[in-house]
């Protein structure tokens, strides 16, 4: 299975900060050491063209320029350097390479991605450029100029925040469906209506998450003609290890949960390009572990699309 990888680019970050942007440096070492099956490349940065598919001109400018206001700079969560707008280019690249090779192979993974709180004209919640709204896009433009067909896509936003950029650049898109479970009382605290939200109280365990996803499954297949791509963003930070999270997840209820996400799209032959999205482990080891988890089960279920099952 092909993974990307954007984590050459660091960001200027003041001391504590509590950003963990190491987890993507770590994530690649652990894989790269131990691959077992997946073929790790370094992403391309996505082009301005690509990015003003979802972003205003005014804004991608503005993040490329390095004229971001300091208001702009507080809610997105970084200082501008000329390395995070390269490292936001490359992870937007990174999910446009993943959601191509799923397309052609079933599934397909961003190492980092999941920039859902970013809207189109601005960011926010340590997203930049929103990877999976230019990614899908960007995958419909070329769908329809190499098929002449239209490419409906289905956004799975499992991270413990609500996908509200995402869900406010498709508000009125009829072609793309976006579903996000998360926690009702986290981050953001004004939420945008996704096509289907679904809210959980703090503290929710495995056994009723599951339960509630596997409801909300049923709704977007009952609701939604199939689609002919997801993007799966797989949060680690429900874990009950999170600093952010809220929820009490075990790394065996991520791990299922992640297994349904991906046997329901492989059953349906729906192909997916999965991201990580965010995890903030008061252990970042354990932040890692979980989104290890994730790629070897997204392994697994490209290992099944080859075999035809």
């Amino acid at each position: 299975m092909q993974a990307f990888h954007a984590d050459a680019h660091s960001l200027a970050l003041p001391p504590g900060h509590r950003f963990p942007q190491s987890k993507y440096r770590l994530l690649r070492e652990q894989l790269e050491a131990d691959p077992q099956g997946l073929r790790i490349r370094a992403a391309e940065p996505a082009s301005e063209g690509e990015l003003l598919l979802a972003h205003t001109p005014d804004y991608v400018d503005a993040v490329l320029q390095g004229t971001l206001s300091a208001a702009q700079q507080r809610e997105i969560g970084f200082p501008w350097s000329p390395s995070m707008a390269q490292r936001s280019r490359c992870s937007v690249g990174a999910t446009l390479m993943a959601a191509r090779a799923a397309l052609a192979e079933g599934v397909a993974a961003n190492l980092a991605g999941g920039t859902h709180h970013a809207y189109a004209d601005k960011g926010s919640g340590y997203c930049v450029f929103n990877d999976v709204a230019v990614a899908a896009r960007q995958m419909q433009a070329e769908w329809h100029r190499q098929r002449r067909e239209l490419l409906r896509v289905l956004v799975i936003d499992l991270d413990v925040h609500q996908g509200n950029g995402t869900a406010a650049i498709f508000a009125q898109d009829s072609t793309v469906f976006t579903f996000s479970m998360h926690g009702a009382r986290n981050f953001p605290f004004r939420k945008e209506p996704s096509d289907l939200d679904v809210d959980l109280p703090d503290g929710c365990t495995d056994e009723p998450y599951l339960a509630a996803l596997d409801e909300a499954l049923d709704q977007v297949w009952a609701r939604w003609p199939l689609p002919g791509l997801a993007f799966y963003l797989a949060g680690a930070d429900p874990h009950e290890g999170d600093r952010l999270g809220r929820l009490k997840l075990t790394t065996e209820g991520l791990r299922e949960r992640d297994r349904r996400v991906f046997a329901a799209l492989r059953r349906r032959q729906v192909p997916v390009a999965v991201s990580m999205a965010g995890g903030y482990g008061h252990e970042l080891s354990t932040t890692v572990a979980v989104q290890v988890n994730t790629l070897r089960e997204a392994a697994h279920s490209w290992a099944a699309w080859q075999a035809g099952g």
